[in-house]
């Protein structure tokens, strides 16, 4: 297959409407507006696919309009994520100064629902005592089945805020909508995107432009290709770059793909850690709670991710699993992730 020379230029438009002149040089330039070339992603982010021989000459024109705040031309088949050549591993920096990316491994834990505030405060003690590097916790929960629990929702945040208050750790908590974007980067130091969201592109885009630039942690879906997971990647960072958001703030996590095995909940796509180093710059972490689904398979999952190259692990851990509101069966409890965190660290595989 002949790799694709085309480009696409990228334009950031000042509030308000896109200017006549635009359209006027898309229509010069022999494209529908919209059209199959040619994108609107709201009324201020407008992408062009172009003929890459052609793209610095059509990008000047684009730069000196007025109302253009700004124009990135990139490679179609790189994108935003690929990676550069020669470019080195990017970090995404937590509060605190830790960055994901960058350094020991990161552990990032906490259980799969908040329940309380003892709850949450007592098991944020004993993983940051254990060496966690961030909270996470679930307020607004996907769940199976309608019956199931949903979450405390803005309870939930405010509790892990709590917890914040009392060990320093990051919060990492998902966001289900973009219509609560607002209320979960009020509490959350990252956002993170479950697997059930992975290709719904307009909370990626809107979380990727969030006027706070919280990082956003998105997950594999267990039913994505590698390819199909950067390009959901993709609209994260066109939302970042479009807000005008520099730092990397963006994390990759796998979290088991659905396959013909049912020995373990989801299996583990271990190789996609080596795939997507190779392919992105951006931090991988994993997931081997989600995908083990059995709490014995955690940490040996864990120093396979971490052999393989993963920058960090987000693992669920309850105190008293058998009893958690959700996911107790993939839960760690709190001996247990202690001992798992002296396997991993030092991970000098890690930090290749």
């Amino acid at each position: 297959m002949t790799p694709s020379k085309d480009a696409v230029v990228i334009v950031s438009i000042e509030d308000g409407r896109p200017p006549r002149s635009l359209r006027s040089l898309l229509k010069g330039l022999g494209l529908r507006d919209p059209g199959p070339r040619c994108r609107w992603h709201g009324p201020n982010l407008l992408s062009i696919r172009v003929d890459g021989t052609a793209d610095a000459g059509i990008a000047a024109e684009f730069r000196d309009l007025d109302g253009v705040r700004d124009v990135a031309v990139v490679p179609l088949e790189r994108g935003l994520v690929g990676r550069q050549p020669g470019q080195a591993d990017l970090s995404v920096e937590l509060p605190g100064g830790e960055r994901i990316g960058e350094g020991p491994l990161s552990v990032i834990a906490g259980p799969c629902s908040v329940e309380s505030l003892s709850q949450i405060c007592e098991i944020a003690a004993s993983v940051k005592e254990a060496g966690a590097s961030a909270l996470r916790g679930g307020a607004f929960k996907p769940r199976t089945s309608p019956y199931a629990f949903g979450g405390l929702g803005e309870a939930g945040l405010e509790h892990m805020a709590r917890a914040r208050e009392l060990t320093k750790l990051p919060i990492v908590t998902e966001v289900l909508n973009a219509g609560d974007l607002d209320l979960v980067a009020r509490y959350a130091d990252v956002l993170q995107i479950g697997s059930r969201n992975m290709q719904n592109s307009d909370l990626l885009l809107e979380a990727g432009r969030h006027r706070l630039g919280k990082p956003v942690l998105l997950k594999r879906s267990f039913g994505a290709t590698i390819e199909e997971f950067l390009q959901a990647a993709e609209y994260v960072a066109l939302g970042r770059w479009a807000a005008g958001h520099k730092d990397c703030g963006l994390i990759l996590c796998e979290r088991g793909i659905r396959t013909f095995e049912t020995s373990t909940r989801f299996s583990l796509d271990v190789g996609a850690v080596a795939v997507l180093r190779e392919r992105t710059a951006l931090p991988i972490i994993v997931d081997p709670s989600h995908a083990a689904g059995a709490r014995r398979y955690v940490p040996p999952l864990a120093c396979a991710a971490a052999a393989a190259g993963a920058r960090g692990v987000m693992v669920v851990v309850h105190g008293d699993p058998d009893h958690a509101w959700s996911d107790s069966r993939q839960s760690l409890d709190l001996p247990c992730f202690r001992r798992m965190v002296a396997q991993l660290r030092p991970a000098p595989a890690a930090r290749a």
